[in-house]
């Protein structure tokens, strides 16, 4: 095997591949559309992994992947994906037999966790907390440079903990697609930023054009911009009070709107379980590359 380390990011819209050289640069990225079907699936993971390393012109390299949900340590099946139709089945298993060697497969947001943790913005932090808010809403902790995924693999599954300090017309929350409701996925993701939106004022619009009309001074907007970014702290504070990292590291599309961050530590402060939280809450450094560059970085550590 080469020093060329193949990362995947396996989205529920799109599938990207990067491959990164010994020293973490990446030599080359591409992205196709997620067919959004099982076999099509494989098909396309097998078919980017050839195409990139025939780019290149190297021997085959590793190859690690990010994915929503995770593999049941105990099974070896996928639970827990928003992409539904991956759940239940031997994901692993059917790429490396396609593949014809190994894959390291972990959660997406632990990618992101690792990427950002190893030379990211949570570089030189003894703890990171990385939280994707994107179509959906998932969690990945390091410790001390290692990434934590807990005895069942479902550790810092931010997603689907319920939404904190609840105010009377939060209560009972949004039906989540996992069967609960109230889960933050359905708050604090961009879909969730857009449902509420939808809620209060019966427009349609994307996460972006919601945060663009609230920059704008569009006071519906900005109303709902403010309920996201109160919301987003009081899920960071539950998250401090349990863990207390050193850091939040924020990633996907509703990490872009600038207009978060600042009111966040004052939130969580507010919220936290102690005199004083000196966290710091981070945009992260590698932007939609965490993702692949992490999935590289799986086979950086031992098995």
């Amino acid at each position: 095997m080469t020093g060329i380390r193949l990362g995947i990011d396996f989205g529920g819209t799109k599938i990207e591949i990067a491959a990164l050289d010994p020293g973490g640069a990446i030599l080359l990225r591409e992205r196709i559309a997620n067919p959004g079907s099982y076999e099509a699936a494989v098909l396309a993971v097998k078919a980017l992994v050839e195409a990139a390393e025939g780019a290149i012109g190297d021997r085959p390299g590793s190859i690690g992947l990010g994915v929503p949900g995770s593999p049941s340590p105990r099974t070896g099946l996928i639970r827990n994906a928003n992409s539904t139709w991956l759940n239940g089945r031997p994901f692993k298993d059917d790429l490396e037999t396609a593949l014809g060697r190994p894959v390291r497969m972990a959660n997406d947001a632990n990618c992101l966790a690792l990427s950002e943790a190893r030379d990211g913005a949570g570089a030189g932090k003894d703890s990171v907390f990385a939280v994707i808010l994107g179509t959906g809403c998932g969690g990945g902790l390091v410790i001390a440079g290692q990434l934590v995924e807990g005895a069942g693999g479902i550790a810092a599954e931010l997603g689907h903990t319920p939404l904190p300090w609840l105010k009377s017309d939060e209560y009972p929350g949004p039906a989540c697609w996992c069967g609960l409701q109230g889960c933050l996925e359905t708050w604090i993701s961009g879909s969730g930023f857009q449902r509420d939106f939808e809620a209060r004022t019966g427009q349609a619009l994307s996460a972006r054009q919601i945060a663009e009309a609230a920059h704008a001074g569009d006071d519906a907007a900005r109303a709902a911009l403010d309920a996201y970014i109160d919301r987003l702290g009081r899920a960071l504070a539950m998250v401090a009070n349990i863990v207390d990292p050193a850091c939040f590291v924020l990633g996907g599309g509703m990490s872009n709107v600038e207009e978060i961050y600042a009111p966040l530590p004052a939130i969580i402060g507010r919220y936290a379980f102690s005199d004083r939280w000196e966290g710091e809450v981070l945009q992260a450094r590698w932007g939609d590359s965490s993702g692949v560059r992490g999935a590289a970085m799986l086979w950086d550590r031992a098995a």
